[in-house]
């Protein structure tokens, strides 16, 4: 098996049909063998049921069925874990990224490169707050983080079996893929594209999703905010230590007391707050670490 493509759904069912027509269209004058990985995450639609009537049409269509919706990335590793191909593409559903650049990531990695990705020069119907917001985080990420990841990219990738043998190794919970390609390195190129819309349906990363995502991110690849919050302490003690100096000096040498019950009760609110949100980016690390000692699977599959 030369290829195998993996396509992870969560409610595709208006669009299922024409992304696989794509893929095949893409892929058969190829002249490889190849697998089309259908890896449905407890879609609540027709798109299980639909996909089952295309794999038993076509013999390269597999689907693997989860019990529930377990996200896009548990998803998608449940697809690499069942792949066959010498490579494994990763690619949405809902044709955003064109399966016409298959072929350009086959031809790259036959000629040595072990993971090509793609890299979007242009995001067609997207809000400029998604834009801005996508930029802003690569490059806060690139900042804190040891492992550097490609800025304006996504899942969509080819990875060399090396690589893939490599990702499965690796069973953290909070999976941050295209950082973890990043982190186990091999020869990487970036293949440009211009992102299309959607083909149909909603996206299915909203705000919050998105916020938790990147919370995913950066405590997987980053300690960054645990630095952060000791710095805090040792700024905030600093200062609290110069007021401290400052009302003894002043209660020494002047006939005056410092005055604020004011300026004491927004000093307490402000180290309240402090401690607070020093608790809570400690908490975010322990909450990890207490899923990741369950030793709980990434995903069940049902069928």
């Amino acid at each position: 098996m030369d290829i195998s493509v993996v396509v992870p759904c969560y409610n595709e069912a208006l669009v299922i049909e024409q992304t696989l027509n794509r893929l095949v269209q893409a892929l058969d004058p190829l002249d490889i063998d190849y697998e089309l990985l259908f890896v449905d995450d407890g879609s609540r639609d027709e798109t299980a049921t639909i996909l089952t009537k295309l794999s038993a049409s076509n013999a390269r269509c597999r689907l693997v069925r989860l019990s529930r919706n377990f996200g896009h990335q548990n998803a998608v590793t449940a697809g690499i874990d069942r792949s066959a191909g010498d490579a494994v593409v990763l690619i949405d559903a809902d044709l955003q990224d064109p399966p016409e650049l298959i072929g350009e990531m086959v031809r790259l990695w036959r000629s040595g490169v072990q993971v090509v990705y793609g890299l979007r020069v242009a995001r067609t119907g997207e809000s400029a707050f998604k834009r801005a917001s996508a930029a802003m985080f690569y490059r806060t990420m690139n900042a804190i983080c040891d492992t550097r990841i490609p800025v304006d990219t996504g899942d969509f990738r080819l990875m060399d079996r090396k690589v893939v043998n490599a990702l499965m190794t690796m069973p953290e919970r909070d999976r941050f893929l295209r950082g973890m390609v990043s982190w186990v390195g091999f020869r990487q190129v970036a293949l440009p594209y211009a992102r299309e819309p959607r083909f149909a349906g909603e996206s299915k990363y909203p705000f919050w999703k998105m916020i938790r995502f990147a919370l995913d991110a950066v405590t997987s690849f980053s300690i960054a905010p645990l630095r952060l919050a000791t710095w805090i302490g040792f700024i905030v003690s600093t200062l609290a230590l110069i007021g401290v100096v400052a009302t003894f000096l002043i209660r020494v040498f002047t006939q005056s007391w410092v005055p604020g019950w004011a300026g004491l009760l927004i000093s307490v609110l402000f180290l309240g707050g402090v401690q607070l949100i020093c608790v809570g980016i400690v908490g975010e690390y322990v909450g990890r670490i207490y899923g990741e000692v369950k030793r709980r699977p990434l995903y069940l599959v049902d069928d």
